[in-house]
């Protein structure tokens, strides 16, 4: 396996445990089959910041979000994002985006996307397009339900005339 295609799976590791405060190095390094060290060297080398860095970044990039659209303490946040200490999670805000999280907050609530699932908003912005094969399932099943019915109506109605021929014959 060549050593981008490696490292590459390493960061798709990190992605997927970004927010564990224990993410251990040692774990993704043995992921991508180098040892701490040389991870951290490679990783440097393909990606121009380390490990670390990284995952400091999306710590932060995710922050950012949950200040802009979310009705959470900066305490929680810090905790959901991945960091364990709360000074710590507000001076790598800081270097980061030049701001607090409290300022940040402040500067941008409200200029966040929605948070609705795809599905909804698809609901909402008209529907989903049905294709040729689910609108003739409706179509069959439609029709379906009107032979059904008629066939309903025809026993009603021959079940009717019985108790009125019945009805006669007892007079």
């Amino acid at each position: 396996m060549d050593k981008v295609r490696q490292l590459r799976l390493a960061k798709d590791a990190m992605d997927r445990e970004w927010a564990d405060p224990a993410l251990d190095l040692d774990a993704v390094a043995a992921h991508a089959g180098y040892s701490r060290y040389h991870f951290v060297r490679a990783f440097k080398e393909v990606y121009c910041e380390t490990p670390g860095q990284y995952l400091t970044h999306r710590r932060i990039e995710r922050a950012e979000e949950y200040l802009r659209v979310a009705n959470l303490t900066v305490t929680e946040i810090c905790h959901l994002v991945g960091f364990s200490s709360l000074g710590t999670f507000s001076a790598k805000f800081k270097a980061r985006t030049g701001l607090s999280p409290s300022e940040y907050r402040d500067k941008h609530v409200g200029r966040g996307a929605a948070l609705i699932p795809g599905c909804y908003a698809m609901l909402w912005a008209g529907g989903f397009r049905q294709t040729d094969s689910s609108s003739e399932e409706q179509r069959d099943s439609s029709s379906e339900e009107q032979r059904d019915s008629s066939s309903e109506e025809q026993q009603d109605s021959s079940s009717e005339e019985q108790q009125d021929s019945n009805s006669e014959e007892a007079r």
